[in-house]
């Protein structure tokens, strides 16, 4: 098995490792950097002296990281071309893109019946703020991409949304806005493989970000029933096959945030006696079998 990955050392990696190990599986590792494509000649692609598509049985995406347009675009392309010649890629490229994009999630859970927040979207800094007095002048505004909480700020001042939107805007970026749900400073992270969630911890922190990058602590939890159906269907909405589900318990019931189809767990790991690593690897064989 293939593990796409900026960092064959990195934690998560390491446990991919050493789960396909155990399972008798041999792991390769490489970087998006590391492969070159062919249109019209063989292999398709290769790593080295790796044939990627007649020496791997499957291959896990690990964050793409960071790139230029030119970059992201080529390494979804040549991920597509490779889901195209039959090869089994958690998670799928289209999973990847509607994921990535928190706009077009959202917009997929919520025609598909999933609670999802208010949330507006716009290029203009004039229209962004008339979207912050229309979702009660408390909000998150998020970079349209982005993960771990960075870049999220809240912002309930007007004149501060005003400057805050203006800069946005004259950078070129979107304004993503979504209504601030009081949550107690804690969320939910339910890890789904397949059609179960395998793991799940409250994440509790100090502030309103509930990001274990950024120091929240987490808690084991046991799902209930209503949550874990929440959670399965969410990534079955975006296509994922291994995911990470972010819930918040609002005021007005559980809300689905945000999906990450290229989740980290050493904090999930910390606190489950589960395995997720063992998870990940089983489920990929057995898909393999089917």
């Amino acid at each position: 098995m293939g593990i796409m990955t900026r960092d064959a050392d990195g934690w998560c990696s390491t446990q991919l490792r050493k789960a396909m190990e155990r399972q008798n599986v041999t792991p390769v590792c490489f970087s998006y950097r590391q492969l070159i494509a062919r249109v019209n000649y063989t292999p398709e692609a290769s790593a080295g002296n790796i044939d990627v598509f007649r020496d791997l049985s499957s291959m896990i995406t690990r964050p793409i990281g960071r790139g230029s347009l030119e970059e992201i675009i080529f390494r979804m392309n040549l991920l597509q071309r490779l889901e195209r010649l039959g090869m089994l890629i958690i998670n799928p490229p289209l999973a990847i893109e509607r994921s990535v994009d928190k706009y077009c999630a959202l917009t997929l859970f919520q025609e598909n019946g999933l609670p999802v927040p208010q949330t507006a979207v716009t290029e203009s800094h004039d229209e962004a703020l008339k979207c912050f007095h229309e979702l009660g002048g408390d909000v998150v505004v998020k970079p349209l991409f982005g993960s771990r909480g960075v870049g999220a700020t809240r912002i309930s001042d007007p004149d501060v949304a005003a400057r805050v939107f203006r800069t946005i805007s004259f950078y070129h970026g979107v304004l993503y806005l979504q209504k601030f749900i009081p949550h107690g400073a804690s969320d939910i992270r339910a890890f789904v493989i397949g059609d179960r969630v395998v793991a799940a911890m409250r994440r509790i922190a100090e502030t309103w970000k509930t990001n274990v990058s950024l120091g929240a602590r987490p808690v084991p939890l046991n799902l209930p029933e209503e949550l874990e159906n929440l959670a399965v269907k969410a990534a079955q909405v975006i296509g994922c096959k291994v995911t990470g589900v972010d819930i918040i318990e609002g005021p007005e019931g559980p809300v689905v945030v945000e999906l990450n189809s290229q989740p980290g767990w050493r904090g999930l790991q910390s606190v489950t006696k589960t395995n997720i690593a063992d998870e990940i690897i089983s489920y990929i064989v057995s898909e393999l079998r089917a």
